[in-house]
């Protein structure tokens, strides 16, 4: 006779509906802002070109770090050593601050120049996009915040594993939307 598996709780799929649905929502949105660059290519072009592009390629190099340091974290919640989780989430959270101080910069410089979600439709979508995401990666910080305190005990406690995945999860998805975010608005006006 094989006895069951024990039953236990599964947040990975919790946070893959979650992750799922959000993505759906954004891919309606990029899909709005692509009619909407349709019907003005010229005025899209010309202020995608008042973009930064070296900021957005700095902050697309940093959150890909920080996700890598993520998915060391989870390897070593995978084996049991503790350490491990710590240093690769403390580099995780430290690049990943980063991300959020280049951004404030370029926020800080567009509005100096007066380039506000007033100023036309491609700078509404920027700073309504931008913050979106800004949101989400303020929500993945604390996150990754609250796996490293959950791993300063020297054993993981009952479910730090599919916790540290979920968090995982979710940072990688902040991650992949930049991506799509650095390439829709940063990428059309590079010259």
């Amino acid at each position: 006779m094989v006895e069951a598996a024990p039953d236990r709780s599964r947040p990975v799929p919790g946070i893959l509906t979650f992750i799922a649905a959000d993505i759906a929502n954004f891919i309606l949105f990029f899909g709005y802002f692509m009619v909407e660059r349709m019907a003005q290519p010229a005025l899209f072009a010309r202020s995608a070109a008042l973009l930064d592009i070296r900021l957005g390629l700095l902050n697309t190099l940093l959150l890909i770090t920080s996700g890598w340091q993520v998915t060391l974290a989870v390897e070593g919640a995978r084996t049991g050593h503790m350490p491990k989780v710590r240093r690769h989430l403390l580099c995780a959270i430290a690049v990943g601050l980063c991300f959020g101080v280049v951004k404030g910069i370029e926020y800080a410089t567009k509005i100096a120049q007066g380039l506000t979600p007033r100023t036309d439709a491609f700078f509404t979508f920027y700073y309504v996009f931008t913050g979106i995401h800004l949101l989400h990666y303020a929500i993945g910080i604390a996150l990754l915040v609250a796996t490293f305190a959950r791993a300063r005990a020297d054993r993981a406690d009952p479910g730090f594993i599919d916790w540290t995945i979920s968090c995982a999860l979710f940072w990688h998805m902040v991650d992949l939307l930049w991506i799509f975010l650095f390439a829709m608005l940063y990428l059309q006006g590079a010259r």
